[in-house]
């Protein structure tokens, strides 16, 4: 069995986010560190799980970004990935899910997978849209929020349970080849290895330019990005409880909350 799986690099959630000067995208250069988005940590595991538990499966990692984004090729590779693929993109500008889902779609469909990876979002964009917008261009089946999965024993299809509103789930049964998005709980990401992260930090990975894949224009552009603005300011209740509940009751009233 091949199995891609997308992991994405982010910023530390801790890292101070400012504004480009053209106010399009954030100053990334002044972004200390840099890491694997933690929600593509699951679909690595997951992957891993898959390939000790079957034989002859291999685990191949793939990311779109800048050169510094092959750290999160090496982290795979340490976590149990065979191998990596870099598609290095210019600069470290927005990149739309339309481009993303664009060029692994591309790539990928140049392979025989027979099952496509992905975090259930980026904690960046936290959009969900690549794993089925890959699955779209490949024109293969797919499913969102995934928190269990099992290979029939003939590899053709795979049964699937997904996350759905109300903590219930929803029981699919997809043909292979197919793309899943992977939610966080379905396993525990485990530590890279110190003997993988050697092997990582020898093994070259493929890099393949991003316009080698695949050429603009994408529908999605931004037109300008901006701090969230303060829209109104809380009101602190003063006196005991009984003058608080007096003025809240006439507050609610002269907002027409209450009759």
């Amino acid at each position: 069995m091949q199995i891609l799986v997308c992991v994405k690099q982010v910023p530390d959630s801790d890292a101070p986010i400012h504004i480009d000067s053209d106010g399009r995208w954030i100053q990334t250069e002044e972004i200390s560190g840099f890491r694997m988005n933690r929600l593509d940590e699951f679909a690595v595991e997951e992957a891993v799980l898959i390939k000790a538990s079957s034989a002859q499966t291999v685990v191949e990692a793939v990311t779109v970004g800048p050169e510094r984004s092959a750290d999160v090729i090496k982290r795979s590779i340490g976590m149990g990935a065979d191998s990596g693929i870099h598609i290095v993109t210019r600069g470290a500008k927005y990149q739309s899910s339309f481009e993303t889902s664009a060029l692994i779609a591309e790539y990928a469909r140049r392979r025989s997978y027979d099952l496509i990876l992905t975090g259930a979002m980026s904690e960046d964009n936290m959009q969900g849209q690549v794993g089925p917008m890959i699955a779209g261009r490949l024109g293969i089946p797919w499913a969102t929020s995934v928190i269990y999965e099992k290979i029939a024993a003939d590899g053709k299809s795979i049964h699937i349970e997904r996350e759905i509103e109300g903590g219930n789930r929803d029981i699919l049964e997809l043909q292979l080849p197919a793309v899943l998005t992977i939610q966080s709980g379905i396993n525990t990401p485990r530590y890279p290895s110190l003997s993988n992260l050697l092997r990582a930090n020898r093994a070259p990975h493929e890099k393949i330019q991003a316009g080698d894949l695949a050429q603009g224009p994408f529908p999605e552009v931004v037109d300008r990005i901006a701090y969230p603005q303060k829209k109104a300011s809380g009101e602190v209740l003063d006196g005991t409880q009984e003058q608080k509940a007096v003025q809240l009751v006439r507050l609610l009233r002269e907002r027409a909350l209450l009759p």
